[in-house]
């Protein structure tokens, strides 16, 4: 095993080659040609034969590490090309809409990569070039998944709104069911459908699932059957879907589900989306104590733009602290600074937070500060922050602590939903032609 199977970082994905960048996509083939065989355009850019097999590559070195059997290597290939072609669309929309991912913040997170692996950048490096992974190469990926990631939180976040009756039917449901603490670990297998679809597709459609049924029922895994049949975004990881509450299922999915024991596989279903097989591969139960610790905390907020560099927000924050710490009012300074406007007419107070309130990031530096303490500037999704802990109380705060909870769970399911949606949207609305040749 070489170091890069440590990295906790996935490079699945991330893999494309170095494009002739701000040409149009007629002399990008032209040139590239000469070099390399096009095996698909996707609107006015272009994936190249080397591209593809780097990403099989690593995908056959990830499935190995899992033991998972693996599919015919044209399935495997159409697979890895189908999510290539949904990626190239992302940054393609990402670069459209203006979003811009600066060297500085691709620098961070390659530092934060390496760090997580006990690595400096230059070792990080050398263990990248080590299994023949361009570092050059490495940095573009990071940035066109860093674009991704952006334009998707952009596009789906706005979508999703969570009412409190929303918080209360699903606290009933879950009483109901007997099964609010109870978690299930589920793959499924999705055979796409489009809107309009004809009768011979539909009958199609269901042909083909229950031909993955019956290969399941033959002793085939699961998850091999997902990598070779599912048009599902998961396919690559095997149907995976995670550790899910009942509440979080996707709509349908809880009767199905309650019904089942670990190792059972539905019958083919008829969704919107198409055909859905659904497979338990194991439950757990997480109640938990609700005695929960909170901190009483405030922040000054500086947000990042085409105006404000990182460069620029850090300073202003490490000024801001250098005062505080010499004695000026933090809260007077929130008011007049922080961006997060909601925050700051209070002195930039958060009230008591917990566990799952704040972003990672932010919970992470919160959890570590001493109390009264300032913290150094950090950097979040929002910008950067500065942070004092004022004080810390354990509290029984099961009401609050289950609302919030349902809260997190109806969102996560929203978001999903709203991601699958989206990216069947922009990949149909897409130009793409393909030319691989087996």
């Amino acid at each position: 095993m070489t170091m890069t199977h440590r990295i906790s970082f996935s490079l699945s994905g991330l893999l494309c080659g170095l494009l002739l960048i701000g040409l149009p996509a007629a002399i990008k083939a032209k040139q590239i040609e000469e070099l390399d065989q096009i095996i698909a355009v996707v609107n006015d850019d272009i994936i190249t034969r080397s591209e593809l097999d780097r990403h099989i590559s690593l995908l056959l070195q990830q499935l190995k590490g899992k033991k998972t059997k693996l599919p015919p290597k044209n399935i495997i290939q159409k697979q890895v090309l189908e999510r290539m072609i949904i990626d190239k669309i992302q940054v393609q929309q990402a670069e459209r809409r203006g979003i811009r991912i600066n060297d500085e913040t691709i620098n961070r997170v390659i530092e934060n990569i390496a760090r997580d692996n006990k690595l400096t950048v230059t070792q990080f490096r050398k263990v990248l070039e080590k299994d023949g992974i361009s570092f050059a190469e490495f940095r573009e990926n990071m940035r066109e998944q860093m674009l991704s990631e952006q334009l998707r939180k952009t596009e789906i976040e706005r979508l999703i709104h969570i009412t409190p009756q929303e918080i209360d039917n699903y606290l009933a449901r879950s009483a109901k069911s007997g099964d609010s603490k109870t978690e299930y670990r589920l793959r499924q297998i999705i055979i796409d459908l489009k809107e309009g679809a004809s009768p011979e597709q539909v009958e199609a459609a269901a042909q083909k699932a229950d031909a993955a049924l019956q290969k399941i029922r033959r002793g085939a895994e699961f998850s091999q059957v997902a990598i070779e049949a599912s048009d599902g975004q998961d396919a690559l990881q095997g149907g995976d879907m995670g550790w899910l509450k009942a509440g979080q299922l996707p709509n349908g999915f809880i009767d199905i589900v309650l019904g089942m024991k670990p190792g059972d596989t539905s019958q083919p279903l008829r969704s919107a989306k198409g055909f859905l097989i659904v497979h338990l591969e194991a439950t757990r139960n997480t109640h938990k104590s609700q005695k929960v610790k909170q901190a009483l905390v405030r922040h000054i907020l500086i947000r990042t733009d085409q105006l404000v560099s990182d460069t620029d927000a850090r300073q202003r924050l490490e000024k801001l602290r250098s005062r505080i710490v010499a004695g000026e009012d933090f809260a007077k300074l929130a008011q007049l600074n922080s961006d997060d406007k909601a925050s700051a007419v209070d002195g930039g107070s958060l009230g008591w937070v917990g566990a799952g309130r704040m972003v990672p990031e932010f919970e992470k530096v919160m959890d570590n500060a001493k109390q009264g303490e300032v913290s150094e500037p950090f950097r979040s999704r929002f910008g950067w922050h500065i942070v004092q802990v004022m004080s810390r109380r354990t509290q029984d705060n099961s009401l609050e602590h289950e609302r919030l909870q349902a809260h997190n769970q109806l969102r996560q399911r929203k978001a999903n939903e709203a991601l699958e949606n989206w990216l069947r949207q922009i990949r149909d609305e897409a130009y793409v032609e393909y030319r691989l040749n087996n």
